[in-house]
């Protein structure tokens, strides 16, 4: 008998990365891992692999609002979660797909560079994520680095209240840019609520870990979790898929999402 039984819904607008290891693919793994279901719509096409970016191709903002529409119309998402834009040129379209249902929980994941270091966000578009998105946010996940460009600041506690006071309710500041033993991931509510976790710090360098993390908070958060719940069992699933982490390509390990599948097969 089939399997009828639905499952919440997380639509996911992100940069399509043809390695796998980050971007939509990334997002759909990590999601179906916390016991949701992705449906995606591509902001930029990429021409990347394990070692780096070499060319950006940002997508129509027309396109784009007709595909989010379309699923939004039929599958009605219960969170939409953000990674890569690609362009100043759809911010505009994301804000008005937040502002017509308000209910409906955004998580965005402001990947500024990749992690091999190469920008993929220029001024304009920094501004415009200040300025529109950031105060449509649910939840924003910049690492550190990330949050000092967007704020100015350079402590974890100063950029998160600039964050805060731009209108997201919350803000989770990662550490895996950061050089300590350990890494420190911070978490701010608007509301003053603060929680911190310690992980002991991985070898080796890990192509999507951004991704992981904020996609399976958003599947968890479709499955019914409360935000700070979300945030920390999301982290153990990250760095589970972190420390599992397969060579995919000659550069960057791809973090293992699925896991638990694994664990389940014979």
């Amino acid at each position: 008998m089939n399997d009828i039984t639905p499952r919440p819904v997380v639509l996911c607008l992100g940069g399509h990365d043809p390695s796998g290891g980050a971007g939509i693919l990334a997002d759909a793994e990590s999601i179906a891992a916390a016991g949701a279901f992705a449906v995606t719509v591509i902001t930029a096409l990429t021409d990347q692999d394990t070692c780096g970016l070499r060319h950006l191709y940002p997508q129509p903002p027309d396109q784009v609002a007709a595909q989010c529409r379309a699923l939004i119309h039929d599958s009605a998402p219960l969170v939409l979660k953000i990674g890569l834009i690609g362009h100043a040129w759809l911010v505009e379209t994301i804000c008005e797909l937040c502002d017509a249902d308000t209910t409906r929980l955004v998580i965005f994941d402001p990947v500024l560079a990749t992690g091999a270091g190469q920008a993929v966000a220029d001024a304009a578009l920094v501004q415009q994520l200040r300025e529109k998105l950031i105060p449509r946010c649910t939840l924003i996940t910049p690492n550190l680095p990330e949050a000092r460009t967007l704020t100015g600041a350079q402590t974890p506690d100063d950029c998160a209240s600039r964050l805060l006071a731009l209108g997201t309710g919350w803000v989770l500041i990662t550490g895996t840019h950061d050089d300590t033993a350990q890494v420190t991931n911070r978490l701010y509510g608007a509301d003053g609520t603060t929680h911190a976790w310690d992980w002991p710090r991985l070898p080796g360098e890990y192509h999507g870990s951004g991704c992981t993390l904020a996609s399976a908070i958003a599947g968890q958060l479709a499955s019914g979790m409360a935000l700070p719940e979300a945030v920390a069992a999301a982290q153990i699933d990250t760095w589970n898929s972190l420390q599992r982490a397969f060579r995919s390509g000659r550069c960057q390990l791809t973090p293992n999402r699925l896991y638990r599948l694994e664990a389940m097969t014979p």
